[in-house]
């Protein structure tokens, strides 16, 4: 259920992701505000986070994980809303809204993880990642088709992934709510969807013990990085595209080559974990996010094919650093902490992104995507580093 669940959430993605950086130029008339809405909403999946997993302990992991698919359905309508009126200031706060539906499919990892237990912890995560491809590649697809969907019921081209995003999001919360029971530990039913809101309580210590553990830190810091890396050159990218004159069909598919990366080798990720460690898969996520960098100073990112290979090089390390740094986390502290220490380690995903993607815009306006692709293969070249700095560390 949890792998369903996510495959089809997870088509509701492309929206805030593709037509967000686009409608937010639209709306604004600059493309020096194309990061905003994507930024806005990664804070609103910070801060999504922080709700989804003080209610696991009350509500159990499915309605909480419900409950944030609810609230993304609601963020996706208010965007619709924004791009008929066209206004940018609640396109925003859509956009923010909106991140709460994020926050439901990418969470998910930590329940696979925790039906893994200690032995395949790597795989059960890898593998409802994996589900995540099957609606992520597919939705940025759907912009074109999505866009002609739209204009025939009198609404923007740029609001059908929006629809697309309501239904999506709507229906996977269906899923979760109708399988959270008590036969599914990793779900639980706990109080129901809209139950009490405080469950046993934990202590700060805990948390900030729990928090200050070495491996868990670092978990956290290779979630922020890789993050942010990836939400920055993805706020621009489709601009990008769409100014030097590609469609919104081609765009869709190239974004599609990217989200692929991002999800497919999640099986073999999350078996590598389990194999080799997961900070040992981050190493190479930093290192195939330096490469995507290069990739993008030294080919020709105004074509779709050259911008195609820059992404899915991206895709692929953002998925080995998500995977690997989400294992460490998960392992790094007791059960009882870990939903609320998992909550810490997508704040740190969200706050990290929130702060690149309008960072780009404003790099891309002044020195071109040759040097946000710079700035991302410096930021991936410290994480290497960092990793290597934390295991000369541990073993000296």
């Amino acid at each position: 259920m949890l792998a369903l669940a996510t495959a089809i959430g997870s088509a509701g993605l492309a929206a805030g992701g593709t037509a967000g950086a686009l409608l937010g130029a639209k709306l604004a008339g600059t493309e020096a505000a194309a990061g905003l809405p994507l930024g806005i909403l990664v804070v609103g999946q910070a801060a999504a986070a922080v709700f989804v997993s003080r209610r696991t302990a009350s509500a159990g992991r499915g309605n909480s994980l419900a409950l944030g698919y609810v609230l993304g359905a609601v963020g996706a309508a208010l965007v619709v809303l924004a791009a008929a009126a066209g206004s940018f200031a609640v396109l925003l706060a859509g956009s923010a809204v909106l991140g709460a539906g994020n926050t439901a499919v990418f969470m998910t990892r930590y329940a696979a993880a925790e039906a893994g237990g200690d032995g395949a912890r790597g795989r059960a995560l890898g593998a409802v990642f994996f589900a995540t491809a099957l609606g992520a590649v597919a939705s940025p697809g759907l912009l074109g088709p999505g866009g002609e969907l739209a204009q025939g019921v009198g609404l923007p081209p740029l609001a059908g992934l929006y629809v697309v995003a309501i239904f999506c999001f709507a229906t996977a919360a269906l899923l979760l709510f109708g399988a959270s029971n008590p036969g599914v530990p990793y779900l639980g039913r706990g109080a129901g969807l809209l139950g009490p809101s405080r469950g046993p309580e934990v202590a700060r210590e805990e948390i900030a013990s729990g928090i200050g553990a070495p491996p868990a830190r670092v978990a956290v810091s290779i979630l922020a990085a890789t993050n942010l890396v990836m939400v920055a050159v993805m706020a621009i990218a489709p601009v990008h595209l769409v100014a030097h004159g590609h469609g919104l069909g081609p765009v869709g598919i190239v974004v599609g080559v990217h989200v692929a990366g991002m999800f497919a080798p999640s099986p073999i990720s999350g078996w590598a974990a389990d194999r080799a460690g997961p900070a040992t898969v981050a190493g190479g996520g930093f290192g195939l996010i330096v490469a995507s960098g290069v990739l993008g100073l030294l080919l020709d990112t105004d074509g779709l094919l050259p911008m195609a290979a820059v992404l899915a090089t991206l895709g692929v390390g953002w998925n080995l650093g998500v995977v690997g740094g989400s294992a460490l986390l998960s392992a790094s502290v007791p059960a009882a902490l870990r939903p609320r220490v998992e909550g810490i380690g997508e704040v740190s995903m969200g706050l990290a992104a929130g702060a690149g993607a309008p960072v780009a815009g404003v790099v891309v306006a002044f020195g071109g995507f040759a040097a946000l692709s710079l700035a991302g293969a410096l930021v991936a070249a410290t994480g290497v580093l960092a990793l290597a700095f934390a295991r000369l560390t541990a073993t000296g």
